[in-house]
């Protein structure tokens, strides 16, 4: 009898319990995603808050901003001190209405309706603000 061949992942499954990993919030730079609360909510913890920013509404909704571009992850811990959710975060461009002109080591954004207007000011070299 011939024995049956594991894939890698069949094992990491079986290794975890079965549970999956909640798929990543995605939210777009210069906006904000409402994401549902588990009950019983102590804290809500950002791991990089210059990527995202999290504010809790109420006891079961929270609202996550995209702050800058990049990967994070957001961090629910319940009154007694258990992580009860944990998510990556994913801040991205939205799928339309803003251009990114790249000169060299500068970027400058635009969010365009219509016309295009500059947004955010420009930005230096890996995103960060200019100051004027």
């Amino acid at each position: 009898m011939r024995r049956p061949i594991l894939t890698l992942a069949a094992v990491l499954t079986a290794l975890a319990g079965g549970a999956q990993a909640a798929p990543a919030l995605v939210v777009p730079i210069d906006q904000s995603t409402p994401l549902a609360l588990p009950r019983g909510v102590r804290d809500v913890l950002i791991g990089n808050p210059a990527i995202a920013d999290v504010a809790v509404l109420d006891a079961g909704k929270a609202v996550v901003s995209g702050r800058g571009y990049g990967v994070t992850n957001l961090v629910v811990i319940d009154q007694l001190g258990r992580t009860v959710m944990e998510r990556q975060v994913v801040v991205a461009a939205p799928n339309a209405g803003r251009v990114s002109v790249i000169r060299g080591p500068r970027v400058e954004e635009y969010a365009c309706a219509g016309g295009c207007e500059r947004s955010g000011g420009d930005a230096g070299p890996a995103g960060d603000s200019a100051k004027p």
